[in-house]
């Protein structure tokens, strides 16, 4: 259980203020934290599923496993609401910022840390199984939507990325309690790796890890860079990431326009309908939801970007969406895709 804090130094400084101090001067600690509680509840998730090995955390830019390290690094923005907040200001989304999504991500480097302490990705096994983990990391990827080779976990078909990261999803949604993943993977070629991964940890889940570790990749105390000069370099990094080819036919339907500022924000008004524009969209396209929600993701942090509200009915609107994000879909599909960033 998480344990109560003292409130931080820094909690009232001016945004401005906060940005020019050192990340090691914040004094953050993952103890007593939501995300420790998150931690806790992954311990609870691996002994329920019969597996022995506690992978070790710390606070750090990212999340990430480094190689051979048998523990792995949290984004240090999840260590209090403030830092979060001004996470999204800069970055428009917090990854891992709901407790759903933060469950995967802890999941996912769970499986990189075991895959170090077990060495599995030496296995002749696992590699007839995910392929061989020497393969290149790139820094940018092109998945296939309709794949069934691939279990749907984090976003952009990430499992296609490389060797690893689909060994990485696979044990995610293996471990991910009630995801019924034999009736939801029933006839995909997928089930093969999810079956390979289910027969690996009762075999080796009572095992001790064959290495252990305790070192640490850029932890926080060690950050000398401040906020202001973290989001920059930050920023820098995912300045091409997001397509403006959906701001014209998205400016057709919301405006950024002053006379409009009392209006509803766009991004309210698509998460409140976006259930009923995924069912529309998937019933017209017979795309799986997880197609639509990227896509939808997409439109979602353009509107953040440009700031967009509603300027016409609210029955309207949604319509115009829906048509729009149908488009988008069917496009998508059916035209070179784009590349993501690992």
């Amino acid at each position: 259980m998480a344990r109560r804090r003292r409130k931080p130094w820094w909690i009232d400084l001016k945004q401005g203020e906060l940005l020019d101090e050192r990340i090691c001067d914040l004094e953050l600690r993952l103890a007593g934290t939501a995300l420790e509680t998150r931690v806790e509840r992954l311990h609870e998730e691996l002994d329920r599923a019969g597996v022995r090995f506690r992978p070790y955390a710390w606070l750090s830019t990212d999340w990430f496993t480094p190689d051979r390290l048998t523990g792995f690094a949290l984004p240090f923005f999840l260590a209090h609401p403030r830092l979060a907040r001004l996470e999204r200001r800069h970055m428009l989304e917090v990854e891992g910022g709901t407790h759903e999504w933060c469950m995967k991500l802890l999941r996912h480097e769970t499986a990189h840390a075991l895959d170090n302490a077990y060495r599995l990705h030496w296995k002749k096994r696992w590699r007839e199984v995910f392929g061989h983990f020497s393969v290149p990391y790139r820094e940018e990827y092109v998945p296939q939507p309709s794949s069934r080779h691939h279990v749907l976990n984090l976003d952009y078909w990430y499992a296609q990325s490389h060797p690893g990261e689909d060994w990485a999803e696979t044990f995610s949604v293996w471990l991910q309690p009630r995801s019924h993943w034999r009736r939801r993977y029933a006839g995909w070629p997928a089930m093969k790796k999810l079956e390979f991964v289910d027969e690996l940890m009762h075999e080796i889940g009572d095992q001790p890890a064959k290495v252990r570790t305790r070192a640490y990749r850029d932890p926080v105390n060690k950050l000398t860079m401040t906020l202001r000069e973290y989001y920059r370099k930050k920023q820098g990094q995912y300045a091409d990431d997001h397509s403006t080819a959906y701001d014209a036919p998205l400016q057709r339907i919301f405006s950024s326009d002053p006379i409009y500022a009392r209006r509803e924000r766009a991004t309210i008004f698509l998460v409140r309908h976006y259930n009923d524009l995924r069912h529309r969209v998937s019933v017209v396209t017979g795309q799986h939801p997880y197609v639509i929600k990227q896509l939808f993701n997409e439109i979602l942090r353009r509107c953040r970007k440009l700031d967009l509200r509603l300027m016409r009915p609210a029955a309207e609107a949604r319509v115009d969406v829906a048509v729009l994000l149908t488009t988008i879909t069917v496009g998508f599909l059916h035209s070179g895709l784009s590349e993501y960033r690992r």
